[in-house]
């Protein structure tokens, strides 16, 4: 059972989405990633030699993932509400900040505003 950062996957996983079970990995990040160590898109976590995830789980550990970017999210929207800028004050009241309609559909956008933004 191969780790990586710290947290054990299944053999038969596929690396794409392993890589993507981290906060802050997307699809293209991901991708990128493969393609910078000749891991093929289709390659299982069992299939890969210990030095190539050592190469991995290196170049996961200079990225900022996980809780380090969860911080700089949830400082740059503490940021923006002690500004008392626009998004700030939407952030604060809970309400969508990136123009999205209010009219109608208020509800969802409350819903997916609460998250991680309370506080």
């Amino acid at each position: 059972m191969p780790f990586l950062l710290g947290k054990p996957f299944n053999d038969s996983q596929l690396v794409k989405k392993c890589l993507q079970t981290f906060y802050g990995i997307g699809p293209q990040h991901a991708t990128r990633i493969l393609a910078k160590f000749s891991i093929f898109p289709a390659a299982k976590m069992g299939m890969l030699p210990t030095k190539t995830i050592n190469a991995v789980t290196a170049e996961l550990s200079t990225m900022t993932i996980e809780t380090d970017l969860r911080r700089a999210v949830r400082e740059n929207i503490s940021r923006l509400r002690d500004m008392g800028s626009y998004r700030g004050r939407r952030h604060a009241m809970g309400l969508p900040v990136r123009g999205q309609r209010t009219r109608s559909q208020i509800l969802t956008a409350r819903k997916l505003n609460r998250v991680d933004r309370q506080g």
